[in-house]
């Protein structure tokens, strides 16, 4: 095994344990731990198309002879990873304002059941499923 089948395998456990937190966190009742299970992701998805690019090489423009093209880096992947960057980013904020809001009116960042589901959930309980 040699050096880059070696980080490549250390990238996708440090991948597999970022998506791993983050689903976890995402499955919190507390909208910070929320968030940060979405950021958590965000980075783990990133690092998973950069992985998946392939190594590294130069940079995507310079050159333009057929030896220069066996060489280049991938330029989508670079494209794709700054716009999850930049969706990422949004995505927080957003987050961030619902949370700010919430808390303005509730004084509380836990997320409760809201009483018309647990209505509704306890109705669907006494149906029979075989209609």
């Amino acid at each position: 095994m040699n050096f880059t089948e070696s980080s490549d395998i250390t990238l996708l456990v440090l991948i597999f344990g970022l998506v791993t937190a983050g689903v976890y966190l995402v499955l919190e009742r507390v909208v910070s731990k929320m968030l940060l299970g979405l950021i958590l992701i965000g980075n783990g998805l990133n690092l998973l198309i950069v992985t998946v690019a392939g190594p590294a090489g130069r940079p995507p423009i310079l050159g333009e002879s057929d030896k220069a093209h066996s060489t280049m880096a991938d330029p989508l992947a670079q494209a794709m990873v700054l716009t999850s960057i930049v969706i990422t980013m949004g995505l927080s904020a957003f987050i961030l304002a619902l949370a700010y809001r919430a808390y303005w009116l509730t004084t509380s960042e836990q997320v409760e059941d809201d009483p018309e589901d647990v209505k509704v959930a306890a109705k669907r309980e006494g149906e029979d499923p075989e209609q």
